[in-house]
């Protein structure tokens, strides 16, 4: 009788966190509105579309509650997480500021970085920064801002790749892992050989560190790594094999709401599984977040590559002529590879009191090339994270809360 109790016990347990995230009513609303989504949703697996969303109700410490609503999440079902994946890059390089508690060593230090392996650059000056000089500050603002592969690869160097893997596990992350560089076909023994970095003020050195070797693979059980007919190679040749996403790096998109979780509301979690973070880090995190390029002196942008909206896919999908609202901000790191475009995002109004977090997975690559650069970023995948975040803002303007949200700390144009 006991262990028909137990059993009963674990099953009625594993439907209720089976049901912790709705499955149903995204579906519905996505259905409502064929004008918008019908052209995807015919072929939601060609698309590769995933979906979370989540909507946030403040209790009277202003303490926020979640509840989340799925379409098509699967964490083992592979896309490529591109530029995704600089964000908890960011924020672990901060915290490792932090956790080395060495006098003098800021995230404002400039800092040198040498070589050591094959295929490794060096880097001592930074044109983009008020003194010249490059920073792990300076990289993150760049990373935010523009989504800057350089600025994501120096911060690899710098924390590691068995410290952010390791990382990354401690802060809950459970279906992803963070391997390699961006954008300079960075894989195998390369990747796991990172730089030597010195951290100075003048002639003295603040810290040194080594160069560094991680021999680990991090296996996931991941399908749908291996896609399409073909891929351009470097020669610009096309090879009629599948192309393969085998070993690279991979951020499931409830780990990537996870994390924005941990970084916007820290109060909502135990001590133990926040970040070590400083208000001042915070504070650097959101602002550059949620900055546009224009907003920015150091780096300046030119505002003809880098439009108002360019990195804001959710809400306005990247439109160069979308009209700015002035009483929303968009806190977000987005991705964009291999046909694959990916937002996540915590989107607030603070006229209206409206705030959510949304995270969105859609591809298109009609041909089935990879790696040729013709992907129908224009025609669908743009037009459709500018919907999906409009659609669900709407929604949220209709919906009731009990108290209304104090977002001052997030406000950062007052």
């Amino acid at each position: 009788m006991l262990k028909y109790l137990v059993f009963v016990f674990i099953a009625s347990m594993s439907k209720v966190l089976a049901q912790t995230v709705d499955t149903v009513y995204l579906e519905k609303l996505l259905q409502s509105r064929p004008d918008l989504f019908q052209q995807v949703l015919n072929h939601p697996t060609k698309h590769e579309i995933q979906i979370l969303y989540t909507q946030i109700d403040r209790d009277k410490d202003n303490i926020p509650h979640f509840k989340s609503f799925g379409y098509r999440l699967n964490p083992n079902w592979y896309f490529y997480p591109a530029s995704t994946v600089k964000l908890p890059t960011a924020i672990l390089a901060l915290e490792k500021i932090n956790d080395l508690q060495i006098a003098g060593l800021t995230r404002d230090t400039p800092l040198r970085i040498d070589s050591a392996f094959e295929k490794q650059t060096k880097v001592s000056i930074d044109t983009s920064a008020a003194n010249g000089l490059p920073s792990i500050a300076q990289y993150v603002k760049k990373i935010l801002l523009t989504s800057d592969n350089d600025a994501q690869n120096r911060l690899f160097e710098f924390i590691g790749r068995a410290e952010l893997n390791a990382k990354l596990k401690k802060y809950g992350v459970k279906h992803s892992r963070i391997v390699n560089r961006l954008a300079i076909g960075d894989k195998g023994i390369w990747a796991k050989h990172t730089n030597p970095i010195t951290f100075y003020v003048g002639d003295r050195i603040i810290y040194s560190q080594k160069a560094q070797f991680d021999s680990k693979e991090y296996p996931i059980q991941l399908e749908n790594t291996v896609q399409g007919k073909g891929y351009m190679n470097d020669n610009e040749e096309i090879v009629n094999e599948p192309w393969s996403f085998e070993g690279l790096n991979a951020y499931a998109l409830e780990d990537q709401q996870l994390i924005l979780k941990k970084l916007l509301f820290p109060e909502a979690f135990k001590p133990k599984d926040r970040f070590n973070l400083h208000v001042d880090d915070y504070s650097l995190l959101y602002d550059y977040m949620s900055r546009y390029p224009f907003e920015s002196d150091f780096p300046k942008y030119d505002t003809t590559e880098f439009w108002p909206t360019y990195s804001k896919l959710l809400f306005y999908g990247r439109d160069k002529k979308a009209a700015l609202n002035p009483n929303i901000r968009i806190f977000n790191k987005y991705g964009d590879s291999y046909g694959y475009n990916i937002d996540n995002a915590y989107i607030v109004d603070f006229e209206h009191g409206v705030e959510f977090l949304l995270a969105v997975v859609v591809q298109s690559n009609e041909n089935g090339i990879y790696n040729d650069g013709i992907y129908e970023y224009e025609t669908v995948t743009y037009p459709f994270l500018k919907n999906m975040g409009q659609l669900i803002y709407q929604e949220e303007l209709k919906r009731t809360k009990k108290l209304k949200p104090d977002l001052s700390k997030f406000d950062f144009n007052k």
